[in-house]
């Protein structure tokens, strides 16, 4: 590891948190979700096998120690994953990923949009605190959006839609809340990690954030740019016709009810979704 990596500057704990955190349940008896204070990652693979899983994104910044623990919990002492993969970079996707690194020594995956703000490169635009939403909107101003820099440590996921350390599963280019943005499917039994495509709570109110209050919502308002091709990418996932989904944020949603939610946030996205007012909701200043 001699090969040094940092953070943005802005990089710092967010005291944001849920009645949630520091949970986590079972979806399959091969995914496991855990929620880091608002956001939610998982691991993927077989407990039987302690290198044998994938970790899929990297949680809220300074809990790195929360996930060792949970992993060596769930797949037993001195676990290391196969490879990290991430959905996107935002910072509550990639808040431990240093450390994770350092501990564990594997590589990362991102897809090759996202790779410029994994490389210090480029930084996102910033959370737009004017979106209409509620009060988690308004503070956005003070989340980080300068990259960070993993280095040679971070490749791009292969361009023939499979995931290296993941077989059965293929990635999905779901654009929209950031340039890269990736979701997860498995055909065999309709799993969908969806990242922040699409997600099961407002989360731009600090009140259903607080208490994972359950409704289909589209990507967190505050940090995304694109909105049709947002919309877009939810068609794309819709139509695949998920059995369960687990997204960045909220509970996981399964069944009839994932099909009616997910196939009337494709129809009405625009009402559901698309906030009235805000920086980009225009496409005019990505």
């Amino acid at each position: 590891m001699s090969e040094q990596m940092n953070y943005g500057e802005d990089y710092k704990f967010i005291p944001v948190t849920s009645v949630m955190s520091g949970l986590g349940q079972e979806v399959t008896p091969d995914i496991y979700s855990l929620t880091i204070q608002v956001v939610n990652l998982c691991m993927v693979g077989n407990t039987n096998h302690s290198q044998a899983w994938t970790l899929i994104d990297a949680g809220m910044p300074k809990s790195a120690e929360k996930i060792i623990h949970e992993a060596e919990n769930r797949f037993g002492a001195d676990a290391r994953p196969n490879a990290i993969v991430l959905t996107h970079g935002h910072f509550d996707h990639v808040g431990a990923i240093i450390e994770l690194i350092e501990h564990w020594d594997v590589p990362v995956y991102a897809h090759e949009l996202e790779i410029p703000y994994l490389t210090g490169v480029k930084s996102y635009p910033e959370p737009d605190s004017t979106v209409e939403g509620g009060l988690v909107a308004k503070m956005s101003p003070y989340f980080p959006n300068e990259p960070i820099n993993l280095g040679s440590h971070v490749k791009p996921l292969p361009s023939d839609g499979t995931v290296p350390s993941m077989l059965e599963w293929q990635w999905i280019h779901t654009p929209g809340h950031s340039p890269g943005h990736v979701s997860f499917y498995r055909q065999s039994d309709g799993a969908l990690i969806a990242g922040d495509a699409f997600v099961t709570v407002k989360q731009e109110s600090l009140f259903k954030t607080l208490v994972q209050d359950q409704e289909i919502s589209g990507p967190p308002r505050y940090f995304t740019t694109d909105w049709q091709q947002a919309w877009d990418s939810v068609k794309t996932l819709s139509d695949l016709k998920p059995q369960i989904a687990i997204t960045g944020h909220g509970m996981p949603m399964k069944g009839q009810e994932l099909t009616e939610n997910l196939t009337k946030l494709a129809i009405d996205f625009d009402v559901i979704a698309i906030p009235k007012h805000g920086r980009y909701v225009d496409g005019s200043q990505n």
